[in-house]
């Protein structure tokens, strides 16, 4: 199998509970994924943790960043776990760069550190979706759906993507 490069830009994903400050916080340890990786048996993967930031706080030296990393990465299926709230504006950016790859931009509404599900469920959809097509270009995936990023919209208003 084919090499998956995952990386980890922070977000809801990999909120914790700060019971001191009382608020959630970006774990950079990424204890969720780590979490995940270790219960599932993933498939070939190398982990790159890379801005550990809410997507909120996301900007973009960032996102040029992002781009940089995974321009000069020889993976050609790469899934990035990202904020919900700005996944759409890193997903249209690295959209334009027209990179010859794979790329699914995931996260979590709720963080995986309070209920597992829906980050499990995105990050799992995301693998599956790598290995299931051979069509380069970027995608979301989120509550149940894999499509092009430009194809699936955050609802505020009820709380997911559709």
């Amino acid at each position: 199998m084919e090499t998956i490069a995952i990386y980890d830009t922070g977000g809801t994903f990999n909120k914790r509970y700060d019971p001191i400050k009382g608020e959630l916080y970006v774990e950079k340890r990424a204890q969720a994924l780590k979490t995940l990786l270790t219960r599932w048996r993933a498939p070939e993967y190398r982990y790159i943790p890379l801005i550990g930031k809410d997507s909120l706080e996301m900007d973009m030296r960032d996102r040029i960043d992002l781009l940089s990393r995974i321009s000069s990465d020889d993976a050609k299926k790469i899934v990035i776990i990202h904020g919900t709230d700005t996944i759409d504006q890193t997903a249209a950016y690295l959209a334009d760069a027209e990179l010859e790859k794979c790329i699914v931009l995931t996260g979590a509404m709720v963080p995986f550190s309070i209920d597992t599900t829906e980050a499990a469920a995105n990050f799992g959809a995301a693998i599956g979706f790598l290995y299931a097509i051979e069509k380069e270009g970027v995608y979301i995936s989120m509550n149940g759906i894999v499509a092009p990023y430009d194809k699936i919209k955050k609802e505020r208003s009820a709380g997911y993507f559709r």
